[in-house]
């Protein structure tokens, strides 16, 4: 296609998305189901696995996509966009990370995020050997143990961003089971992106090429912590203005300071293969509290969330066949993966939270959120389907865990409210959270 073309025909299709995303909205939230939840199955909807296989002529021509990209077609502005939407997003997410709280919390958050590494990871590697040698869900030029790598970090992975926005919907911001479950989901993504970005650089036959992707981790965090919030601190009151009813706004220009700061940290990250979403919450979370802070989220997260988050679900859906799951075997291998998830993820953080001295209601409930994979897990397995890590049946295996694990946390966090007419503990706060 043209450029014309293709600007015309992403009119067309942001249109259906947006509305077919609103209407399995509508029909989740009688389910207790959050937008976010939504999103993701209409995803699924608009693929090949639903609207391609009911009608493949109509779904080829809304959505034109060529497996091979040798073409110019969806593929070609769908992923960049999508991918600003995941930026902006976890933008809007580390600005309102309370860090604070997760200092009283410490201790729980680390316990719960180890548990949720360490028995998913075993579960999920163990899995791969058996899926290395008895099946054809590895492609061949992947390895033993690269294929043991990615099962084992895509089954330790937190739906980050979603666990957010779950946590946002219920009105657990800020409680004890909020901060705990968000604390822990922050350690166990960034573990398992590291965890990934070995296993793509041994992929490609170059196992050192890892060692720059953590130490740059590491490096562009301290930098963030020791240089660029001091500095924002410092200097951010110069962007306020005092409007003549006497409130305080940010200006243009501090906006677009905190935009530019966001984009250089998803750069850096991306660069370093570490994936944009943490460079931006990295940075969202050195952004001075109170009107920045507040203008920016003001600003930022409407487009974020309403306009460009639900193209990565799509794009994402677009990638994924369920129809290639045709064998009784093959759903008896993703009723193995779904199990392992669901024990190795959700049982093992509750049991942690229960060691730490949670109440048992608080430890269940940060099973349930932690046990969700969503978006974080849909990027993964993205990027390992890209590489050629892992085969379509596979991705399609991962993609319904995926959507089962999401599905799962807030029926079963309704059931523990239900449950417990006390409501939910809240966490200390402070007024000038950091």
């Amino acid at each position: 296609m043209k450029n014309i073309e293709l600007a015309v025909h992403f009119f067309f299709q942001l249109g259906v998305i947006l509305l077919v995303c609103r209407v399995v909205g509508v029909i989740a939230k009688w389910f207790g189901q959050p937008q976010v939840v939504a999103e993701m199955i209409a995803g699924v909807l608009l693929g090949p696995s639903l609207f391609g296989f009911l009608a493949p002529e109509l779904q080829q021509w809304i959505f034109p996509w060529d497996r091979s990209q040798q073409t110019r077609d969806t593929q070609s502005y769908l992923f960049p966009a999508s991918q600003l939407g995941l930026a902006l997003y976890m933008f809007v997410v580390g600005m309102e990370f309370r860090v604070d709280i997760v200092r009283k919390h410490f201790r729980s958050s680390v316990a719960v995020s180890l548990a949720g590494m360490v028995a998913p990871f075993v579960l999920g590697a163990g899995l791969a050997w058996y899926f290395f040698h008895n099946t054809q869900l590895f492609p061949e030029k992947t390895g033993k143990w690269e294929a043991m790598l990615f099962l084992g970090a895509s089954l330790c992975i937190t739906a980050f961003p979603m666990l957010a926005r779950i946590i946002h919907y219920k009105g657990l911001a800020g409680t004890l089971m909020g901060t705990v479950a968000i604390g822990a989901g922050a350690i166990d993504d960034a573990t398992a992106w590291c965890l990934l970005a070995v296993v793509l650089a041994s992929f490609d036959g170059k196992i050192e090429n890892a060692l720059p992707s953590i130490g740059g981790a590491v490096a562009f965090v301290a930098l963030v912590i020791l240089v660029v919030r001091p500095l924002l601190q410092s200097i951010h009151h110069r962007w306020i203005e005092i409007k003549e009813d006497g409130s305080q706004s940010l200006s243009d220009a501090g906006f677009v300071v905190g935009l530019s700061c966001m984009a250089f940290g998803a750069w850096f990250t991306d660069r370093i293969d570490l994936h944009a979403v943490f460079g931006a919450f990295v940075v969202g979370s050195a952004i001075p509290r109170g009107v920045m802070h507040r203008d920016i989220i003001a600003r930022v997260q409407p487009l974020a969330v309403g306009l460009l988050l639900p193209l990565f679900f799509t794009y994402s859906g677009l990638n994924t066949r369920i129809g290639l799951l045709n064998s009784g075997y093959l759903w008896g291998m993703c009723g193995l993966v779904l199990i392992a998830s669901i024990l190795g993820k959700g049982f093992a953080c509750w049991a942690a939270a229960r060691a730490t001295g949670l109440p048992n209601r608080e430890a269940l409930g940060i099973g349930a959120l932690m046990n969700a994979r969503g978006l974080m897990e849909l990027i993964i397995i993205n990027i390992g389907l890209q590489r050629g890590v892992i085969s379509g049946e596979l991705f399609a295996i991962l993609v319904i865990m995926a959507v089962v694990t999401t599905l799962m946390a807030s029926p079963i966090f309704d059931l523990l409210r239900l449950h417990s007419p006390a409501s939910h503990h809240s966490a200390p706060t402070s007024e000038s959270p950091t």
